[in-house]
C-alpha cells in the first residue's frame, strides 16, 4: 500500500490505536503499522515510541532485531523461499537459484526495477509440503525449478 506522505502520520496513529488490548506491545505495534503501510518509515519508530511511552532506541532495537521488518517501501511482489532443513534437503537451493536467475539478482533483496523482492525464510510452516515458496503471501508447496519458473512468469505476465 502506498500512503501519501501527508497521510502517514494518521495511518500510523490509526494502526496503533486500533490494536486489541491487552496484548499491545512494541512488537505488535510495529507489526500493525507494517501491515497497514507495508514498511516502517522513520515516523513509525517515533510514533510507536511515543505511543508505548518508551525510547526511540528501545523501539529501534525491536524493529532492527526482526528480519521481516522493512524500512523502505516494499517491491510490488514478495517471493519468499523456505530454506529450513526439510526444504533444503528437498531442493530449496535449486529453487532459490532459479528464482535468482529469473529475477536477475544474486541474493536476497529487491530487483533493480523494484517489481520483486526475494527473501530467504527459515520456516514458512509447511514442512510436509517442502520445498515451499510464498509468493505475495500465497504458499506454494512441493515446488521445483520448473514450477517456480511458471509461478514467477505468472506474476510478471511472462515479462521476466
Amino acid at each position: 500500500m502506498t500512503v501519501p506522505s501527508g497521510e502517514i502520520h494518521s495511518v500510523i496513529q490509526d494502526a496503533l490505536s486500533t490494536q486489541k488490548h491487552p496484548t499491545v506491545t512494541v512488537l505488535s505495534s510495529l507489526l500493525a503499522i507494517q501491515d497497514r503501510i507495508g514498511y516502517l518509515p522513520d515516523e513509525a519508530i517515533e510514533e510507536t515510541a511515543s505511543f508505548m511511552r518508551t525510547s526511540v532506541n528501545d523501539v529501534w532495537g525491536v524493529a532492527s532485531f526482526y528480519k521481516n521488518f522493512r524500512f523502505e517501501l516494499p517491491a510490488t511482489h514478495i517471493v519468499e523461499v523456505c530454506w529450513g532443513p526439510t526444504c533444503s534437503l528437498l531442493g530449496a537451493t535449486k529453487v532459490i537459484q532459479k528464482i535468482q536467475s529469473l529475477l536477475g539478482i544474486s541474493g536476497e533483496g529487491d530487483t533493480p526495477d523494484r517489481r520483486a523482492t526475494l527473501r530467504y525464510n527459515t520456516c514458512l510452516g509447511a514442512c510436509a509440503q517442502a520445498p515451499v515458496v510464498s509468493i505475495d503471501h500465497d504458499l506454494k508447496g512441493r515446488v521445483d525449478s520448473e514450477r517456480v519458473a511458471a509461478e514467477i512468469h505468472d506474476i510478471f505476465n511472462d515479462k521476466v
